[in-house]
């Protein structure tokens, strides 16, 4: 902690005597984001499955490759199932024989032990 000025500690003399009372140190020092108090919320009782769904959407052009990603994309992870939308039955069909390489790459580049099963479906 700094030392105050004489000329701070004047203004808050003065202050004080025209408010009654000693401005506070910090208005912002208890002050938290809704989003952070949400997420920490979610963190505690365990529901942050869902949560983690845009961050597989991010990876998920790294790990299958421009052209795969753009004719799929993750839209769920429910109970350790990660759910891929194909929009052809072909796509489905390719993903399909890549299965077990994809649920390794995608295990590795999230870092999730939660995904435990790939599903693909049409849409």
């Amino acid at each position: 902690m700094r030392k105050l000025t004489r000329q701070e500690i004047l203004r808050r003399e003065v202050r004080r005597e025209w408010w009654g009372v000693d401005a506070p140190l910090d208005l912002n020092e208890n002050v938290r984001m809704a989003g952070d108090c949400v997420a920490e919320i979610l963190r505690r009782v365990g529901l942050t499955e869902g949560m983690e769904e845009g961050h597989l959407r991010a990876i998920w052009k790294d790990v299958v490759g421009e052209f795969v990603a753009k004719c799929s994309e993750p839209v769920s992870l429910k109970r350790g199932c990660l759910t891929i939308r194909v929009t052809q039955p072909a796509m489905r069909f390719h993903l399909e024989q890549m299965r077990g390489s994809l649920l390794h790459q995608i295990k590795k580049s999230a870092a999730n032990e939660k995904i435990q099963s790939l599903r693909f479906a049409v849409g």
